[in-house]
C-alpha cells in the first residue's frame, strides 16, 4: 500500500485512517478509563504490578499465592485492559497456552529483550505502556477517586449506606432489649451419699 507523509494511503489514492492507534501512542486517560473500567480485583492487581511498579515477588507476598498463580492472574487482567483500551488482544486458547504467556510476560517485564510469541505482543505492549506513563495514571486514578467522593450521587450513596448500618444497629438494639427475661433457675439439689452397707 502506498505511503505519503508517512500517511497510508489507499488504492484511490486517498488518506486510509488506522483502525486502531499505535499502543506506544495511547495516553494515560485511557489507561486511567481502562482501569477504571475493570472489576475490583484485577484493576487493583495492574495497578499494584504496573503503575505503583512492585515486583511480580512482592505482589505475590500481598496477595498470598505463588508467583506462578499470580503470573496467571496478572495476565488474565492485562488481557482484559488491552481489550478495553481498543487493542486487538485475545485470550489464551487453552491452559498450556496460557501458562506459558503468563510465564513469557512476566519475563518480558522484566527484560526488554525477553521472546514473546506474536498473540501476546498486545498485551505486552500494553503493559510496558502503562509502566511508561505509570505517573501519570496514578495522577489520573486519584483525581478520579477525589472526583468520585464529591460527586453528589457518591455522597448520597454514602448517606444512603449510613442510615442503612444506622437502622440495623437499631433494629438489634431493640431486639436485645425486648428479649423476654428467662426464669431464674432453679438451684440443683445436693448428691445425696450413699451410705456403705452395715459391716455388722
Amino acid at each position: 500500500m502506498p505511503q505519503e507523509n508517512g500517511q497510508r494511503m489507499g488504492e484511490d489514492g486517498a488518506a486510509v485512517t488506522p483502525s486502531e492507534p499505535p499502543i506506544s501512542r495511547l495516553p494515560p486517560s485511557s489507561f486511567v478509563q481502562a482501569l477504571r473500567g475493570l472489576e475490583p480485583r484485577p484493576a487493583a492487581l495492574l495497578s499494584r504490578r504496573l503503575v505503583s511498579g512492585a515486583s511480580l515477588e512482592d505482589c505475590a507476598s500481598f496477595y498470598g499465592v505463588s508467583e506462578q498463580a499470580l503470573s496467571v492472574r496478572l495476565l488474565q487482567a492485562a488481557v482484559l485492559l488491552a481489550m478495553r483500551t481498543g487493542t486487538a488482544a485475545r485470550d489464551p486458547t487453552e491452559s498450556e497456552e496460557e501458562a506459558a504467556w503468563a510465564r513469557m510476560l512476566a519475563a518480558a517485564l522484566e527484560r526488554e529483550d525477553a521472546p514473546v510469541p506474536v498473540g501476546l505482543v498486545p498485551v505486552v505492549e500494553v503493559c510496558r505502556r502503562v509502566r511508561a506513563v505509570s505517573a501519570e495514571v496514578a495522577a489520573g486514578l486519584e483525581a478520579a477517586t477525589r472526583e468520585d467522593q464529591a460527586s453528589p450521587v457518591r455522597q448520597r450513596e454514602d448517606w444512603m449506606r449510613r442510615l442503612a448500618v444506622a437502622a440495623l444497629l437499631a433494629l438489634t438494639a431493640y431486639l436485645y432489649l425486648s428479649r423476654p427475661e428467662e426464669p431464674p433457675r432453679r438451684p440443683r439439689p445436693p448428691p445425696q451419699q450413699q451410705l456403705a452397707p452395715d459391716a455388722g
